[in-house]
């Protein structure tokens, strides 16, 4: 963990800056905050924001204010819309960013959308960098995320010192806003694919007369293991369903993935497809604020009494 001492603290009098502390946001934020890095915070959730102030983050009233107190931000919002509003809304990013002003794109957005929101930073003088994160938010918290990174170089450089701090599992795409979301619609389509298939499987597991949890401590000693499979099938078997990460995410990032491949005139995988149809199901069978864990249930499995 990289632990900013005093005298780095008192050189660093801009705050860090984020728009959106939910249940990402608000681990990265901690993260930051435990290592001694001023943040100020913006999100639409007063229990969040209450929260991340008795933690010592400056809280701010909107995205306009962000821009005018931080050189650097992280807009960790859901989706394209969010982004949209955050950056171009009433009392938005843009109309107080300044030349020099860096945006961390952290989102899982499709490659068109991140082209866009690059295209109006660079006419507002803001270097973006196209960063999806992997984890989760305990991941996140404990600095053990994935950042996948596409940007300028030299931009990249400067923020190393924030990057230590949040994650050292980084990965520089290229300096193509757009293929960090790529990448990450390709590691979360087959995460997708991994959970849908676990789910089905553990499920037809039940229906045979197996004891689900011991099958899944021979999937996960075995050939069938996967990270998303233990992690979700291990609460799931539990009963919890507490989101961690909603349904509604996988939901939109396999959507995303293959609504790529036909804007690219690539033939979408067919597991990938499947798995989408899953989500999608879940989602329109009452699933959607559970946790993705929730297509244990979708596929007809029962947890553990």
């Amino acid at each position: 963990m990289q632990v900013m001492t005093s005298d780095q603290t008192s050189k660093l009098t801009t705050p860090i800056g984020f728009i959106g502390i939910g249940n990402m946001g608000f681990a990265m934020m901690a993260r930051l905050l435990s290592q001694n890095w001023p943040v100020a915070v913006y999100d639409i959730d007063p229990v969040a924001c209450q929260k991340a102030k008795s933690m010592g983050a400056r809280v701010l009233n909107s995205p306009a204010q962000i821009a005018a107190q931080c050189k650097t931000t992280l807009l960790v919002v859901v989706d394209a819309a969010q982004v949209h509003q955050v950056l171009n809304g009433a009392d938005g990013y843009f109309s107080n960013a300044r030349e020099g002003h860096v945006l961390f794109l952290c989102p899982t957005l499709s490659p068109l959308d991140v082209a866009h929101f690059a295209q109006q930073a660079h006419i507002n003088n803001v270097d973006l960098i196209d960063a999806p994160m992997s984890g989760g938010p305990a991941r996140a918290r404990e600095g053990q995320m994935s950042f996948m990174l596409a940007g300028a170089e030299s931009v990249l450089l400067a923020h190393t010192d924030l990057l230590n701090a949040i994650t050292p599992n980084r990965f520089v795409i290229s300096a193509k806003a757009g293929d960090a979301a790529k990448t990450k619609l390709a590691n979360n389509l087959l995460a997708g694919i991994q959970l849908a298939g676990i789910s089905e499987v553990l499920a037809m597991a039940q229906s045979w007369g197996l004891n689900a949890q011991t099958t899944l401590a021979v999937m996960q000693a075995s050939s069938g293991q996967s990270w998303i499979g233990q992690d979700r099938m291990q609460r799931a078997l539990q009963n919890d369903f507490e989101p961690r990460a909603h349904t509604t995410l996988l939901a939109k990032d396999t959507r995303l993935a293959l609504e790529a491949c036909q804007a690219m005139s690539v033939k979408a995988p067919a597991l990938g497809v499947v798995a989408t149809e899953q989500f999608a199901s879940a989602c329109q069978n009452g699933y959607a604020h559970l946790d993705d864990a929730s297509l244990f249930l979708q596929a007809g499995g029962q947890p553990s009494p």
